[in-house]
C-alpha cells in the first residue's frame, strides 16, 4: 500500500477489535437508522472468509435463515458495527470455508470447534507443576 495512503487512513483504522479468525461463529452487532432512531441489530453466523488489510479489510458472515443461506459482508472498520462477539472458536484448516455454500442442514453450520479440554487439562498440569516445584522437597530420612 502506498505509504501517503496508509498514512492518512491510519486515524479511521480501528484499534480494538475482537480478534477472530475464518471459521469462528460470531455475533456482530450493528448499528441501524430506521428514521430519527437508531438501534444495534445482532446479525450471528459463521465468518467464511476474511480479505483485504488496513481500512480495506472485510470478513463475510454465513447463516442459515429459514432454511435458506443468508452472507453479509462487514468492513471490519466500519463505525456502524458496534462489537463482535466470537461465541465459539474452530479450529479450521483453510483460508476460505467457501465450500459450506454447497452443504444444507446442519452439515452447514458443521465446523471442526477448538478442542478446550485439551487446554484446561495443559493448564492443570502445569498448575500441578509448579506446585510441586514451589514446596521443598523432604529430605531424606537414613535407614538404620
Amino acid at each position: 500500500m502506498n505509504p501517503i495512503i496508509k498514512e492518512i487512513t491510519s486515524a479511521q483504522v480501528k484499534k480494538d477489535i475482537t480478534p477472530f479468525k475464518v471459521g469462528d461463529g460470531v455475533r456482530v452487532h450493528t448499528k441501524v437508522r430506521e428514521g430519527d432512531k437508531e438501534r444495534v441489530q445482532i446479525y450471528s453466523g459463521i465468518v467464511i472468509a476474511r480479505k483485504g488489510h488496513g481500512i480495506h479489510e472485510t470478513f463475510t458472515v454465513r447463516r442459515i435463515s429459514y432454511g435458506e443461506g443468508v452472507e453479509r459482508v462487514f468492513p471490519v472498520n466500519s463505525p456502524n458495527i458496534v462489537k463482535i462477539e466470537v461465541e465459539r472458536e474452530s479450529e479450521n484448516m483453510k483460508a476460505r470455508l467457501y465450500y459450506l455454500r454447497e452443504r444444507t442442514g446442519k452439515a452447514a453450520v458443521a465446523i471442526k470447534e477448538k478442542d478446550r479440554s485439551a487446554l484446561i487439562h495443559a493448564a492443570k498440569v502445569a498448575g500441578a507443576a509448579a506446585t510441586t516445584e514451589a514446596a521443598p522437597a523432604a529430605p531424606a530420612t537414613p535407614a538404620s
